[in-house]
C-alpha cells in the first residue's frame, strides 16, 4: 500500500493506552515503543485468527524476521492509540504485515514487518498452510497480495 493508510483499511484493530514509562527525555512517546505497539496488535491479530488451532503458538506459529517504522507525527502522553493491523502479502512461508497507529483520526506511525511461519520443534520455516491463507484472505478488508 503506497498511500497513507486509514483506520477503515483494517479489519483488525486494538486499543493501546500510552504509559508514563513510554516517554523519552523530550516528553513524547519514544520511537522504540511503536515496535511494542506493533507486537501487541500482531499477537492479538493471530490470537483471533488462529484461536481454534490448538497447535498454534505451541508446535508452530510465527517468528518475526524484520520490522521497520515510519514516523508521521509526534505522540504525547496520555493518549489512547488505535492500532490497525493487517497482512498485506502472503508468500510461501512468510507474510508482510502493516500496522497503522492512530491517535483519534490522526495517523502517528506506520510499522511494517515480515513474519515467517515456523516449526518451533525443528527450528525451521514451514510453508504457510492453505487453510491459513484462506483465513487471512477471508478476514482482511483489503485483499493481501498472494504469492504463488
Amino acid at each position: 500500500m503506497n498511500s497513507k493508510p486509514t483506520l477503515q483499511d483494517f479489519t483488525h484493530a486494538v486499543e493501546i493506552a500510552t504509559r508514563w514509562s513510554d516517554l523519552d527525555a523530550l516528553g513524547h512517546v519514544n520511537n522504540t515503543r511503536f515496535f511494542t505497539f506493533d507486537e501487541s496488535a500482531r499477537l492479538d491479530y493471530f490470537s483471533v485468527l488462529m484461536r481454534d488451532d490448538p497447535g498454534f503458538w505451541k508446535g508452530y506459529g510465527l517468528i518475526l524476521a524484520r520490522i521497520e517504522c515510519d514516523f508521521v507525527a509526534q505522540l504525547h502522553h496520555p493518549a489512547q492509540l488505535r492500532t490497525g493491523f493487517r497482512i498485506s502479502r502472503v508468500g510461501r512461508s512468510s507474510m508482510n504485515t502493516e500496522a497503522a497507529h492512530f491517535n483519534g483520526e490522526q495517523l502517528i506511525a506506520i510499522s511494517r514487518g515480515v513474519v515467517v511461519w515456523f516449526d518451533y520443534g525443528q527450528q525451521r520455516p514451514l510453508p504457510i498452510p492453505e487453510a491459513v491463507r484462506q483465513k487471512i484472505v477471508a478476514y482482511e478488508r483489503l485483499a493481501p497480495e498472494l504469492a504463488s
